[in-house]
């Protein structure tokens, strides 16, 4: 198993648990030191995972961090834990104080699911005041994870993670503050792009009109750039071909001789389904089929193994799913984007096919808690995808 697959197997066992944990205590041993176990830290080694280790400040003495892992016998990342429920947000300078009292290179603020990272770019055994990582277990990106691969025992490299440390902490704030610009322009952001494109006085009222279509852009080219990327990493790969079957080549002309062309709405929906399967085995063998009244997600074009049906009228729109039975289940949904929400449920319907069975229980479509994918103020446009609205 990859550390990609043990990551996600631990985050969503905490995630069926993190709620009954309610103490500092509980949220080491239920959360924080399976973290770095699967970091690959023996944290029942003293000799290199040390809990409650002495870090005395000043006249202080018998101050203690929570965790030091120490590589030759001196510590390298002291790791400061706090409750589950706790915000990390007023906790940083404690750590601060056991960062310079140390020869750490590293230190670790975490409640077991945010974790923020410090190293000393800034000024040289002097903690940073922003952390150059900081994430969210629960909800970490794929960039996030590549850079934590840092920090597994195999991996660790001081002066690597040194040389990437600094890119990784500028590029976050730039991100954060360019996303804030997004949100809710600033006058200075306005005003930098009247200047190549508005020729008359940029005063108050003019930035203040021009504002809501500067957001709107960007959303917009946000919007065009997804469907273009999902439309290109999602688009099916070809099976090897055979005497006995087509090539997919040869599948997709038959498609193309069979199917009308997808409308733009119709192709985002179908995209939809694929991006639930794009890291699925069953992925590459998805097809559809386009009737006069829904499209068909079909494995290998053979209609008697349809995933789901999709009937996308501009007054109504249904996700139809087979039950264990392969009778329809119709659903309601107000957009393509709520397909997402039935994840389990559709891979769960394509591994029975696969497996040659279509018997026994299925979870009930119906008791599917929806998550919102977009922003609340969202304007869909006909082809599905949406703009954010002032």
């Amino acid at each position: 198993m990859t550390f990609e697959e043990s990551l996600q197997n631990f985050i969503k066992k905490i995630g069926g648990f993190k709620s009954s944990i309610s103490t500092e205590e509980a949220t080491k041993t239920s959360v924080i030191l399976p973290f770095f176990q699967l970091l690959g830290y023996d944290v029942f080694d003293p000799t290199t995972f040390v809990p409650e280790f002495v870090a005395d400040v000043g006249i202080k003495r018998g101050e203690k961090v929570d965790y030091a892992i120490l590589q030759d016998g001196k510590p390298i990342i002291i790791i400061e834990a706090k409750s589950i429920n706790r915000n990390l947000e007023r906790h940083d300078s404690q750590l601060f104080r056991y960062f310079a009292t140390t020869s750490a290179k590293f230190a670790i603020l975490t409640n077991g699911i945010r974790y923020r990272f410090y190293t000393d770019l800034d000024d040289q055994n002097k903690m940073d005041a922003v952390p150059f990582l900081d994430f969210d277990l629960l909800h970490i990106r794929e960039r996030q994870i590549e850079s934590l691969k840092n920090f597994r025992k195999e991996n660790f490299d001081i002066e690597r993670i040194a040389e990437s440390a600094s890119d990784l902490k500028y590029k976050d704030q730039f991100k954060r503050l360019l996303a804030a610009e997004i949100e809710s322009p600033s006058d200075e952001f306005v005003r930098m792009f009247l200047k190549n494109v508005y020729t008359g006085m940029r005063t108050q009222n003019v930035i203040d009109r021009f504002r809501p279509l500067i957001k709107d852009s960007f959303a917009e080219v946000i919007s065009e750039i997804m469907n273009d990327k999902i439309k290109v990493a999602l688009s099916v790969s070809p099976p090897p071909a055979s005497d006995e079957t087509a090539s997919q080549d040869q599948v997709s002309e038959v498609q193309k001789e069979n199917n009308p062309p997808l409308s733009p709405l119709e192709q985002n929906a179908y995209n939809e389904v694929l991006k639930i399967f794009s890291r699925h085995a069953l992925g590459k063998d998805l097809t559809f089929k386009k009737t006069g009244s829904y499209i068909a997600v079909l494995i290998q074009n053979n209609t008697r193994k349809w995933i789901c049906r999709l009937s996308l009228k501009e007054s109504q729109k249904v996700l139809i799913l087979p039950d264990s039975s392969k009778n329809e289940l119709r659903k309601k949904i107000s957009n393509i984007y709520e397909i997402y929400n039935y994840r389990d449920y559709l891979i769960r319907v394509a591994e029975r096919y696969d497996a040659g069975i279509f018997e026994g229980p299925v979870n009930n479509p119906f008791q599917v808690e929806l998550t919102r994918r977009f922003p609340k103020k969202a304007k869909f446009l006909p082809d599905g995808s949406f703009v954010t609205v002032p």
